[in-house]
């Protein structure tokens, strides 16, 4: 389950980062790399989504736990 929590930390912090410049310069960097592709848009915006929801997850867990 780590290799799925990193991939997801790195999508969350990706889509952190946009929506920084967006908030800051009103640059969308998804926009500008993949054009006005609508539909890819949103499939990125959508990982991101779900890949906060997967970190929100672990913030409630306990990684103690698994350390040995």
């Amino acid at each position: 389950m780590a290799t799925i929590q990193k991939i997801a930390l790195v999508f969350t912090i990706i889509g952190a980062l946009n929506w920084g410049l967006i908030g800051l310069f009103e640059f969308n960097l998804v926009e500008t790399i993949f054009g006005n592709m609508d539909m890819i848009e949103r499939v990125i915006y959508s990982i991101v989504g779900v890949c906060g929801l997967i970190n929100l997850g672990i913030y409630f867990m306990d990684l103690d736990e698994n350390k040995h």
